[in-house]
Formats: structure tokens, C-alpha cells, sequence
């Protein structure tokens, strides 16, 4: 079995548990996943198989990737990941992915995607600073302080943290509990939130510290 998929963010709503309370939940959809290539130790050096997601026009893929989908008899896709598990010769290329086939419900999963862009930012907003006091005649109140010492190095050490553009990067969240599954509908519902924009995937693979 496989230990991740690929999935595309819906949005977020809650449901109610059996007990009645409130779950805030992210809404994950695997429609329009596929298995487009089977990784042999044999012959790449490796056990894997790569997952595709987002059915695209034929015109916006160049020629090397429009003989990868024909191959394994796939639509051609946005997005393509790599994902390990055991008895993965049961994966053909071709076949569709399901939630149900991978996760139940009450397991623990870690959910990686691409954090929403900010673009340029303060280092108080990047880095969450406190800034200086408020007092009158501070005039500290939002800098970022002292970056280095004079004469010696006599530079900026690499890493510091500054100014700079924020967001627009992968992101984990670890540990998020998967409240539902809807096989019909090819979603998954899991509790909390989880990174990006909505319409963004995300990869969805079973938890590491679990």
C-alpha cells in the first residue's frame, strides 16, 4: 500500500462529531489522481510509484511529457510526486487514486504544501520580533535591533534574521487527524488546517511521529 496521495484543497467547514461537538475541518479532493509511473529497484534503483493530479490540456505539455502520460495511459497532468509503501506492484499505471484505499478515518497524517506568498516583509512580520519599548522617546519601536558587531567580523552573519520575502514555501504540518472520508466523492476530510491557497495541492502522506 502506498503511504501518501496527492490532493487538492477545497476549502475548510466543520462538521459535527457523534458526540455533537463542532470539528473544524480542511476539505482535500483526490478527483483527477492518477498513477502515472511504477519506480523498480530493478530499474531506477528504488521501490516508488508517481502519483499525477490536475488534468491539463495536451497544447500545455511539451513533447517529452505528453510520451510519459500516453505510456501510462493517463491524461496529462499539473502536478507529479513520488511516494513509497510496501506491495506496490499492485499499482498499475493508469488507475485512479482513492482515498479510501490509502487512509481510514481516526489515523494521523502529515500534509505538505506551498504556504501562501506575502511577498516582501518587515523583519518584525517575518520573524515575529516584540520590537522595542513604547515608552516616549524610544524610537526602537519597530527596528530590528543590532545585526552584527563592528570591527569584528566586521560583517553580517549569514542567516540572520531580517528583512525579506515571506511565504511561498513548503510547509509541513504534522500529526492532523483524518475526521472523514467520502469514497463517492473521492475526499477526505481532515482536522484542522493545513497550508496554502484554496485550488493548491497539497501531498498527503501517513504520519512519521505516530
Amino acid at each position: 500500500m502506498i503511504d501518501g496521495i496527492l490532493a487538492k484543497k477545497v476549502g475548510m467547514t466543520h462538521i459535527y462529531s457523534e458526540t455533537g461537538a463542532q470539528v473544524t475541518v480542511t476539505v482535500l479532493s483526490a478527483a483527477a489522481s492518477y498513477i502515472v509511473q511504477r519506480k523498480t529497484k530493478a530499474k531506477d534503483g528504488y521501490e516508488a510509484v508517481q502519483l499525477g493530479i490536475g488534468e491539463k490540456k495536451d497544447s500545455r505539455a511539451d513533447k517529452a511529457m505528453k510520451g510519459h502520460f500516453k505510456k501510462a495511459g493517463t491524461p496529462c497532468l499539473y502536478r507529479l510526486a513520488e511516494v513509497k509503501g510496501t506491495e506496490l506492484d499492485n499499482y498499475k499505471p493508469g488507475a485512479a487514486v482513492k482515498c479510501g484505499d490509502v487512509f481510514k478515518v481516526g489515523e494521523y497524517v502529515d500534509v505538505a504544501g506551498r504556504s501562501k506568498g506575502k511577498g516582501f516583509q518587515g523583519s518584525m512580520k517575518r520573524h515575529h520580533f516584540s520590537g522595542g519599548g513604547e515608552s516616549h522617546g524610544s524610537m526602537h519601536n519597530r527596528a530590528p535591533g543590532s545585526i552584527g558587531s563592528s570591527s569584528d567580523p566586521s560583517r553580517v552573519y549569514k542567516g540572520m534574521r531580517m528583512a525579506g520575502h515571506m511565504g511561498d514555501r513548503i510547509v509541513t504540518v504534522q500529526n492532523l487527524k483524518v475526521v472523514a472520508i467520502r469514497p463517492d466523492e473521492n475526499v477526505i476530510l481532515i482536522g484542522g488546517g493545513v497550508p496554502g491557497a484554496v485550488g493548491s495541492v497539497m501531498l498527503i502522506k501517513k504520519s512519521v511521529k505516530r
